[in-house]
This record gives structure tokens, sequence and C-alpha cells, in this order.
């Protein structure tokens, strides 16, 4: 079973578009969690996703609380990408069943969200930054997760 990535409620299509365009792109499935900050439409994606849409795997949850009860059904792990987390997201073994989680460019998740999580992982960065763009760091830590799980096999 492949890496996974987690969208919660993302608040800009564009970085959605762009990150189902990585999931077509890596062969990675993309949860969207709703509410989305903007109508999650192929319309509104077309600009960021390009043609990739179509060979996007897409997974729609109506809310954290249908994504939570699937996951835990489908036995995944849950790492959350965080700002907040003190694990350096490079000094951690990634699985290959997990679901990489990003919160909303706004305001993150909330803390029962990360409570939820099975793991939190932050990418290192220079003092006094605060972060990177969620589609910036969601490709990094996809790629060191399928590097990791060797699950760049494949693809050419």
């Amino acid at each position: 079973m492949p890496v996974d990535l987690a969208l919660y409620q993302p608040d800009i299509p564009q970085n959605t578009g762009t990150l189902l365009r990585l999931g077509a792109c890596l062969g990675v499935r993309v949860h969207v969690i709703q509410p989305t900050g903007f109508n999650f439409s192929q319309r509104t994606l077309r600009r960021s996703a390009l043609d990739y849409l179509a060979d996007a795997a897409v997974m729609e949850h109506s809310s954290y609380e249908a994504f939570a009860r699937w996951r835990r059904d489908a036995r995944r792990r849950l790492v959350l990408l965080t700002t907040k987390a003190s694990e350096s997201a490079y000094a951690v073994h990634y699985a290959a069943n997990d679901i990489l989680m990003v919160g909303r460019e706004s305001a993150g998740v909330p803390d029962a969200v990360a409570a939820d999580a099975d793991l939190l992982v932050r990418i290192p960065m220079r003092a006094g930054l605060r972060s990177l763009n969620v589609a910036v760091a969601a490709s990094l830590i996809v790629g060191e997760a399928k590097r990791q799980t060797d699950q760049f096999a494949g693809l050419s």
C-alpha cells in the first residue's frame, strides 16, 4: 500500500491543485478533508492542476471525523507535518502505508486533530522563519517517505 497525502480543510485552490498534480505524477492518493475554503471542483482546480487532474487519485471526506473513521478502519498511521512538532521529518522512519497530513494554510489543524495523529514531524528550517508553503512542505516529505519505502520503483 503506497504512502497517501491528506489535506486538512485546504484554503487555497492553487495549493490543492498543485498537490493533486504531485499525487498524479508520483502515484500518491490525495485525501481532501472537507470543508475546503473554496468550491472544490474541477473548474476551480483546473488552472493549478492543469491536465493532471484526471490522473489524480482523490478521496474526499465530508469531515475530519469521517476521515478518522476511514483511517482507523484501514489501519493506517497518520503522520502530521506541523511547525509545532519537535521531531525532524528527516529523523523518522516512514512506513509504506503512512498517510502524511498537512493542515490548512491559514491555521494548520486544531489541537484535537494533532492529538489524534500517530506521529508529528517538522521540516528543519533556519531560526526565525515560520513555515514553508504547504504544497512545498508536502512535496518534500512525500518524496522522503517514498524514498525511504522504495516507492519510486516503477516510475520513470
